[in-house]
């Protein structure tokens, strides 16, 4: 065990972030080790099943908010969408895309090639509403098929000034300097 009210874990796809699943799904907990259910460490946030990367973990709640709270830290995600998304979709997505559950913005892109009829973008959020990178996507249409963005893979990379930096499915403790920088004491 280490003193680090903070540990970083790398999730994997097909892993829920929750305690127990209803679906019988492989959850967090399922891959952790036993001890962080037993010691009652959480989640900061959530990754979807098919979403993959960097996933903080804490015991206390009040330090769960904190991290949580929109705005408090931006989150790098790696994006395939299937087919080409042009710059005006680009800044549509930086100026806020209507969605069924309401406008979603991203912060920043980064557009990164692509290959194989496949974009590759950097996607910087602000806030973390539920499929947002998913729906904000999915809200616009390829501009050679008509038919609505796919986003074929996410992975965080990033949250704050900490980067992904441990294999999937592994975890580890964040130094002192680390947590500071989340601006914890």
């Amino acid at each position: 065990m280490s003193d680090s009210p903070i540990f970083m874990f790398h999730k994997p796809r097909g892993v829920v972030v929750t305690r127990s699943d209803e679906r019988g799904r492989r959850t967090v907990y399922d891959v952790l080790p036993a001890w962080v259910r037993g010691d009652g460490w959480k989640p900061v946030g959530r990754l979807d099943l098919d979403s993959r990367g960097l996933l903080l973990f804490v015991q206390d709640g009040k330090l769960q908010e904190q991290l949580a709270r929109p705005g408090a830290h931006g989150k790098v995600y790696e994006v395939w969408v299937r087919g080409a998304v042009s710059a005006a979709q680009l800044k549509q997505l930086k100026q806020g895309v209507k969605t069924a559950q309401g406008t979603m913005r991203a912060a920043d892109i980064d557009p990164r090639g692509g290959t194989g009829g496949k974009s590759r973008l950097l996607v910087t959020l602000n806030e973390g509403k539920n499929r947002q990178i998913r729906r904000m996507f999915g809200a616009l249409k390829d501009t050679q098929t008509g038919k609505p963005l796919k986003v074929l893979e996410i992975k965080r990379l990033s949250f704050g000034p900490l980067k992904l930096d441990v294999p999937s499915g592994q975890w580890r403790w964040l130094s002192e300097a680390e947590c500071a920088a989340l601006n914890h004491p």
